[in-house]
């Protein structure tokens, strides 16, 4: 019997290239998106690359609604194996610019909803003693970077959540993990919520704008990220921490080795000025 895995946030970018990878690999695939009427392009990668995927409405931050898409799954699949927490939002703005609900909404969207998916697929997998939970999590969730106070706040959480899950889950045949992608070039740059006035601030967020315009210029591809993402599902490797590219390894380092955070000052600052 094929292994059947999860995976959110399939509209577009990695998600959507990861779950037809996934499918290529003979994996029952969930492909999940809060707009089933934005699944075309899902649909029309699917068909071209000659996989089905089962594609399914879940708006993550319905924690009702998840439970409910996971017992579906279960139900027609008989068991979930992989998990690949993607779905995911950004949010550039510094802290006094920042309403607490948009704080809220990140952390909903980008902590809450990956540990809640997380809670509803273990007990399967650990009573089984087997299974895979990747969280994409974000080089911003290792280097906290200006203007992204809530966007990285989010990120750590989940990083934190993991990691501590790691060892615990492992003890089960369980292994969790996360993967740190650097610029990706999707659709994420421009659902990204942005301040309409940023007063004081406005030459620090031009400069950090333009900065951030010339990562994505660069970026790597979807298809190269999401090609990432279903190898480490299907990896013997069970390291908890992987980058998508040398780029999101390089970056990262610079906070991994830094005791007392002076080169991730050095590394930033420049961005803002």
């Amino acid at each position: 019997m094929s292994d059947t895995a999860i995976i959110t946030g399939t509209s577009s970018g990695m998600g959507l290239y990861a779950a037809i990878s996934l499918a290529k690999r003979g994996l029952n695939v969930v492909a999940t998106l809060r707009d089933t009427g934005r699944a075309d392009r899902l649909r029309d990668a699917a068909q071209e690359a000659g996989v089905e995927l089962d594609v399914r409405a879940l708006d993550v931050t319905d924690h009702a609604a998840a439970a409910q898409l996971v017992a579906d799954v279960i139900k027609d699949y008989g068991r979930i194996d992989v998990l690949i927490n993607n779905a995911g939002q950004g949010c550039v703005a510094t802290a006094e610019q920042l309403s607490m609900e948009q704080i809220q909404a990140q952390l909903d969207v980008n902590y809450l909803a990956p540990v809640n998916l997380t809670k509803l697929v273990l007990p399967g997998m650990r009573d089984r003693g087997r299974g895979r939970i990747l969280t994409i999590t974000s080089v911003g969730g290792v280097v906290g970077q200006p203007f992204a106070d809530a966007y990285c706040g989010a990120k750590f959480a989940v990083e934190g959540f993991m990691q501590s899950l790691h060892v615990v889950a492992a003890t089960f045949g369980v292994h969790v993990g996360v993967i740190e992608p650097a610029a990706v070039a999707s659709e994420f740059v421009n659902n990204v919520e942005r301040p309409a006035d940023a007063g004081a601030y406005t030459p620090l967020l031009d400069a950090y704008l333009s900065r951030t315009a010339g990562a994505f210029a660069n970026a790597q591809s979807p298809q190269s990220a999401g090609e990432m993402i279903a190898d480490a599902a299907a990896s013997a490797d069970t390291s908890f921490r992987r980058q998508s590219s040398e780029a999101a390894t390089a970056f990262v380092s610079v906070s991994l080795a830094d005791l007392d955070g002076g080169r991730v000052q050095e590394f930033t600052a420049p961005w803002i000025g």
